[in-house]
């Protein structure tokens, strides 16, 4: 039996695909500890790992802050390194007496990395959007507004990593922190032909696929085809897409499953047509199975349970690293670019998804080749291979 630890940043895209990681390994014999926050604690636990809470060590930020995590590199970077420090002390004194064998940690969760050098623990990356390096880093086109927060956000940014040095962390800059690097094991939650510029990649890379969680769903014959939207769980306040949404299909022989997320009032959108079902959230897996057009904001989550299940899309992205992934999307053919905010607009892209059978053609063959990409029994072969190796070295 082995012991695993693994962290992970307060977000779902970061923290779902390692859950059936969590779950390969605990039925396998081993013992997996977790460093979380309680919004993930019940998932987490069904699992089988033991959950440890991080919530009050996280720096207290406004509701506006919690929207601009996602949007505003300075801010997300000042988390990290607020969080880190906060926890050093606990952390570090629980692992001492645990003693793990590896870290498994987000590529976000910087903490985890951090850690696992000061107390010399094999760490594994855990990377749950696109693998990023120098090639892939120029792939991400920055809108005007996320330009600004990065040149005004500087100087906090510079303050923030010489607060991590002085505290004993050796951190070269805020790139440092983000970028994978060619020497680290690296577990990447999609297949090599999903992934740009998978050529830049050292073998350290274990592109796996989507990890994706066993449900049974039943799929269920429909008389009309199926519309799914989401903006995911973040920055998914758009009262005016919803809106425009509603007006597109609002007299289509189509059904609609509209998810608006928790802080949404449904009340807002006004009146809602019989073909529409909108909820604050929904199990997406279960909606997915039955759906034929996916309109997204391509967080690397939701377009990798998509494509997992061979569902098109309409791409409507919100920051930049979403529309890295869009770009691959689109590029690849398996979906196509929401350009404007408009009904007329989302109406026309989803028509042309739904008649050029294409899309589906080619979201079909990127669900293959995340199947075989090895999934979650490979991502845990990695890690104890890893511990396996690292044993022999210290022998």
């Amino acid at each position: 039996m082995s012991k695993i630890v693994f962290f992970s940043i307060p977000a779902h895209g970061h923290t779902n695909p390692t859950i059936e990681v969590v779950r390969e390994l605990v039925d396998r014999g081993n013992e997996v500890l977790y460093y979380s926050f309680n919004d993930f604690k019940a998932k987490i636990e069904c699992a089988g790992a033991i959950c440890i809470c991080c919530d009050e060590y996280l720096p207290k930020l406004s509701c506006g802050d919690e929207k601009k995590i996602g949007k505003d590199f300075p801010t997300l970077i000042e988390m990290i390194v607020d969080t880190t420090i906060s926890l050093d002390k606990k952390v570090c004194k629980e692992l001492k007496n645990f003693r793990p064998d590896c870290i498994v940690s987000d590529s976000l969760s910087f903490w985890g990395k951090l850690f696992a050098q000061k107390l010399n623990i094999p760490y594994i990356c855990s990377t749950t959007t696109f693998a990023f390096n120098d090639y892939t880093a120029k792939m991400m086109k920055h809108g005007f507004n996320e330009i600004m927060h990065m040149v005004l956000g500087r100087g906090r940014i510079n303050k923030k990593i010489k607060l991590l040095r002085e505290n004993g962390y050796d951190v070269e800059n805020f790139i440092s922190m983000i970028k994978n690097d060619n020497d680290t094991n690296t577990i990447v939650y999609t297949s090599r032909e999903f992934q740009p510029m998978t050529e830049t990649f050292s073998d350290k890379y274990s592109f796996v696929g989507p990890s994706v969680p066993k449900a049974i769903v039943e799929y269920k014959e429909r008389s009309r085809k199926q519309i799914y939207i989401s903006l995911g769980t973040v920055n998914n306040k758009n009262i005016k897409f919803y809106k425009n949404c509603i007006k597109a299909f609002e007299n289509c022989d189509v059904n609609v499953v509209m998810s608006v997320g928790k802080d949404t009032n449904i009340e807002d959108l006004g009146h809602i047509p019989d073909n529409f079902k909108v909820k604050n959230n929904v199990d997406q897996i279960s909606v997915l199975r039955n759906t034929d057009v996916f309109i997204t904001h391509c967080g690397m989550n939701s377009v990798n349970e998509s494509l997992y299940y061979g569902i098109p899309m309409v791409l409507f992205p919100q920051h930049s690293e979403q529309m890295m992934v869009a770009n691959r999307v689109n590029d690849l053919g398996a979906g196509i670019m929401l350009n404007k905010n408009k009904d007329k607009c989302i109406k026309d892209k989803v028509i042309q998804v739904i008649n050029n059978n294409e899309y589906k053609e080619k979201a079909n063959k990127l669900a293959q080749s995340f199947r075989n990409a090895g999934g979650t029994k490979k991502a845990a072969d990695v890690i104890l291979k890893e511990i396996y190796d690292s044993r022999k070295i210290n022998l």
